[in-house]
């Protein structure tokens, strides 16, 4: 049964492609009248669904969600724009003067090249 399907669609297919063939050449007026028909009707059916399915407390969560997300994108450009100053600020400061090392800091110079005996422990 399969087969017969797979054959009657592949039939219906070339009657198409056929039919569409012969009324491009004998009236394409027709064909671009009835393309354009299509579109505007297939919008207008797009245009309804998505104004009546939307539920109105999603539409408010999304505009909730693109609003804290501009919020957030003003809160991290300013934090970047005092960053970056704060940045320059600090290093004119320490090219101005030289960072001393603490005289209270000692370096221990230990046996790092005795292996620890781990059987001991």
């Amino acid at each position: 049964m399969s087969r017969n399907f797979k054959y009657l669609f592949l039939g219906l297919i070339v009657l198409a492609i056929f039919g569409f063939a012969v009324k491009l050449f004998t009236d394409p007026v027709s064909i671009l009248v009835t393309i354009a028909t299509i579109a505007l009707i297939g919008a207008a059916i797009y245009f309804l669904v998505t104004r009546m399915s939307g539920s109105s407390a999603g539409r408010e969560q999304k505009r909730a969600f693109q609003k804290a997300a501009k919020r957030s994108k003003k809160r991290f450009q300013a934090k970047d724009a005092n960053a970056s100053a704060k940045r320059s600020k600090i290093k004119s400061l320490a090219s101005a003067r030289k960072k001393k090392d603490a005289p209270h800091l000692t370096v221990i110079d230990g046996k790092k090249s005795k292996k620890k005996n781990r059987a001991s422990f």
